[in-house]
């Protein structure tokens, strides 16, 4: 998300059909299934919608708030980008588009796995990079010249959990609120369609009910049903799973109503969440209502070109390497970009514009040293661990 990965946090999109078993619908005017012989095409325009969300999410911490990004400016970003941090502060948007595309996704890479499959899947994709990028920043924030408050030593190794935020531990990487959002999705996701074993029929259900009793959750203000039911992240899970059965099946009113019921919903939570009547002097308060639900419709809209196929000309190789760098990108950027953000601008000088666009690029390479060094060797160990061969 931030979150992650796809969000975003999000999992790898190309899965194999006979994974899948085409469960298409006789006369459905969906997307051509793949021969079962051969790969699905891999979905690159989705992992483009990925990176762009990473990189709002970062335009959004480096210029569009407050908090310790001023200390690295040494003013408020408003002093920094007087017109750009308007638009920046839209940024944060960023999360609940990797929500929609994570709900798309997992359905995606659940349907036809057992659980213990979609369980090593899951842990493989999310925890090497999120290793490293924890003990990248507390080695960083360690550093004697570096001005930022350490976690400490027991919170730190809680965090190598991923479940630091419910024990009420102090975090190390600012995003990984996002990640416990997907680790009680992809639960949610496992226990009612994994475990039994997704169908059109069952996957419906799930949206249908995790609708209504996230709803529920929030008008009881029961604090225990709103940490598992999400009420103000669910209807973008929701969202994107409606988008995929509409990749998967084609057509059809009833996936285009979850899609719809969803975005009604995401919309509130997001204007509830963002905007404020008066802005004063809070940098979180100057977002228009339209302006919050055009980029929740965005992403939505975004989703649903690539499960409708019209989005297959956006084909181009390097836009699965995109993919691959969002999630650790998302991890590092915004601790690693404060450290960054004050070496250029405040003790080398640095434009304001400049040193924002070489922060963004430099993070981009650390995730790319994370990707090849840590994810592509780390991963296939982790997943062989979980997954032994039969």
């Amino acid at each position: 998300m931030t979150a992650p990965s796809s969000t975003l946090p999000a999992p790898q999109p190309g899965v194999s059909e006979s994974r899948q078993r085409a469960e298409i619908r006789p006369g459905a005017r969906g997307p051509k299934s793949a021969s079962p012989s051969r790969p699905a095409a891999r979905l690159r325009a989705l992992d483009g919608l990925r990176l762009l969300a990473a990189l709002m999410v970062a335009a959004y911490h480096y210029g569009g708030r407050g908090g310790e990004i001023s200390q690295a400016w040494g003013s408020s970003p408003r002093d920094q980008f007087p017109t750009a941090s308007g638009y920046f502060a839209y940024g944060c948007l960023g999360v609940q588009i990797f929500f929609v595309i994570s709900g798309f996704v997992i359905c995606m890479s659940g349907w036809g796995r057992p659980l213990r499959g979609f369980f090593a899947s899951r842990v493989s994709r999310l925890f090497p990079a999120y290793w490293a990028a924890i003990l990248l920043v507390t080695a960083v924030f360690a550093l004697p010249w570096v001005a930022y408050r350490t976690v400490s030593a027991s919170d730190t190794l809680l965090n190598l959990t991923m479940i630091q935020q419910p024990l009420g531990a102090d975090r190390v990487l600012g995003v990984c609120w996002t990640l416990w959002a997907e680790l009680r999705f992809y639960a949610l996701f496992a226990l009612f369609v994994v475990l039994p074993g997704a169908s059109r029929q069952r996957v419906v259900l799930f949206c249908a009910v995790w609708t209504l009793a996230a709803a529920l959750a929030d008008a009881t203000d029961e604090s225990f049903l709103q940490t598992v039911l999400m009420p103000e992240y669910a209807p973008y899970f929701i969202g994107g799973i409606g988008l995929y059965l509409i990749h998967r099946f084609g057509h059809d009113a009833l996936a285009w109503g979850i899609v719809g019921m969803s975005f009604l919903v995401g919309q509130h939570y997001a204007v509830a969440g963002l905007w404020h009547a008066s802005s004063g002097g809070d940098v979180f308060s100057h977002r228009s209502q339209l302006g919050i639900i055009a980029v929740v419709a965005f992403g939505y809209l975004a989703v649903a070109l690539v499960a409708c196929g019209r989005l297959q000309w956006a084909d181009w190789r390097w836009l699965s390497v995109a993919g691959a760098l969002t999630y650790p990108f998302y991890l590092v950027h915004e601790h690693l970009g404060w450290v960054t953000v004050q070496v250029l601008h405040r003790e080398l000088g640095v434009p304001s514009y400049a040193t924002f666009a070489l922060t963004l690029a430099l993070m981009l390479v650390l995730a790319w040293l994370l990707y090849r060094f840590v994810e592509q060797r780390l991963t296939p160990l982790l997943k062989r661990a979980l997954m032994p061969a039969r």
